[in-house]
């Protein structure tokens, strides 16, 4: 059975592990107020709406 030689380093340890954030895609939700998609647990972009009401003051498009 093959045994490594030398201890990996902490930067090719880091680097290996570091693709696996990669592989996630953050989940998307439809906005009940403006049915824009939005990140959970965060305030829409679109509408500024946050649990039913409103928290941000978002500026008309166009």
């Amino acid at each position: 059975m093959g045994v490594p030689k030398r201890k990996p380093s902490h930067s090719r340890q880091r680097q290996r592990r570091a693709y696996n954030s990669v592989l996630t895609l953050p989940q998307v939700s439809l906005c009940p107020q403006c049915a824009a998609p939005y990140v959970p647990h965060r305030a829409c972009p679109a509408c500024g709406h946050y649990k039913g009401r409103q928290v941000l003051t978002v500026k008309a498009q166009g």
